[in-house]
């Protein structure tokens, strides 16, 4: 089944070669990577899900997701491959390995959080299966042999009837780049911290909070201790799930909208529990329904102007939102849930999540085998806001283990149809 491009046209036209719109999900696992037994979880990738083995290609009334008949590429690779080239198939879904490592790559525009950990959960199903000579339940898991309803292709956006997209004007947020005088530091860095699920998930628990709203509050207060004297307002874009509102559980789409979480000057005198309980009104306000359909509908209508659009125009639309985007939010938090990957997670030492967005600094929160895992991506090599957030972590006594500084490594789009 053909299918349309809608919000993929946003991710491929703010898609570059220094910040490529890709999920790199990066998986330790316990023991050394069998290739043979990863080559076959693969392939069992492609039986299962057909909408992720597709080729981007253009016809008269716009670009489309086809079949791709080639088979989804699995190397032994630190770096893995770019994405629709010759090298990956023309496939917008990878997969790489290394020693105990495995890294799947995935066109953001394609999916997003929520989608790639369904592949994550059926290619572990099946490679702990062979790996380890195991039986593992497969409840919650989607397996070959599945009838793949409608409801996993069909694209929500296409069909829904949305509202009138909602335009609010920001005003501008603090810049972590300017404020932090790092304009001379390129040199892209992800900083990847653990926290005890438990523990952390206690104090949330306490204080009225979150794991995403709690990760959020406490940058917002780390980054307030920095500048305090700042007048631009501190604003946390905090990633939202659409499916819900779309009535799409089962979609494969990215459906990823926002809500903006503002650490204004009143809120920085009040207490902890204050200060998280108004965050979470935020989200509660912004995740009702209505906003979040009015946040697709603005997304769609961004893809209908850039599909009506000549290509010089769309390269300025798409710079143009970029700009804006980092001009209104100081930084994002992304979290898509607790993982469960069931029987599997005993066999997972480590869970990364890297992609890269427009604002200056994204922190990733997965939540796999009892622990939180943070990757601070940023376009910057500095720990000056790692540090920060640390402290605040410290001040309030959870417990903390920073795990690795590694360079950020995503692979490049190959953009030759545009």
């Amino acid at each position: 089944m053909d299918e349309k491009l809608t919000n993929g046209y946003r991710f491929l036209y703010l898609s570059s070669k220094e910040h490529p719109k890709v999920i790199r999900l990066r998986i330790r696992m316990r023991d050394l990577i069998s290739a043979d037994a990863l080559e076959k979880a693969v392939r069992a990738v492609e039986k299962r899900y057909p909408y992720f083995c597709v080729q981007l290609t253009k016809k008269e009334d716009g670009l489309y997701f086809v079949h791709n008949e080639r088979p989804l590429v699995v190397l032994n690779s630190r770096n893995g491959v770019a994405l629709n080239c010759e090298e990956s198939n023309y496939q917008m879904l990878t997969f790489s390995w290394y020693d105990n490592w495995i890294v799947m790559d995935v066109f953001h525009g394609l999916t997003d959080g929520t989608g790639a950990y369904e592949i994550i959960r059926t290619l572990l199903y099946y490679y702990c299966s062979e790996r380890y000579n195991v039986k593992l339940s497969s409840d919650g898991i989607r397996l070959c042999g599945d009838i793949i309803s409608d409801e996993e292709y069909i694209d929500p956006l296409s069909v829904i009837q949305l509202p009138t997209p909602k335009r609010k004007e920001l005003s501008n947020a603090l810049n972590l780049i300017r404020e932090g005088k790092l304009e001379s530091d390129n040199n892209p860095t992800v900083y990847s911290i653990a926290i005890p699920e438990k523990e952390f998930m206690r104090f949330n628990i306490e204080h009225d909070g979150s794991p995403a709203t709690m990760v959020s509050l406490f940058f917002s207060r780390a980054v307030s201790r920095l500048f305090p004297d700042c007048e631009d307002i501190i604003r946390i874009s905090l990633c939202v799930n659409q499916r819900p509102a779309l009535k799409a559980p089962l979609a494969h789409q990215s459906l990823v909208g926002s809500a903006m979480l503002e650490f204004k000057k009143k809120l920085r005198s009040w207490n902890l529990e204050k200060q998280s309980t108004a965050y979470r009104g935020m989200v509660f306000a912004q995740t009702q329904e209505e906003n979040v359909l009015k946040s697709a509908a603005g997304q769609k209508s961004l893809a209908q102007k850039l599909l009506n659009s000549s290509d010089t125009e769309r390269k300025q639309i798409a710079d143009f939102v970029s700009k804006t985007m980092t001009r209104v939010q100081t930084a994002t938090v992304s979290y898509v849930g607790k993982a469960n990957y069931k029987d599997s997670e005993s066999y997972i030492r480590d869970f990364r999540t890297w992609t890269i967005g427009e604002v200056p600094l994204l922190i990733e929160i997965s939540a796999v085998n009892g622990r939180f895992t943070l990757d601070f991506i940023q376009h910057f090599s500095s720990p000056v806001y790692v540090n920060a957030f640390l402290n605040e972590l410290d001040m309030n006594h959870i417990l903390f283990d920073l795990q690795a500084v590694e360079r950020l490594r995503l692979p490049e789009i190959k953009k030759n149809l545009i």
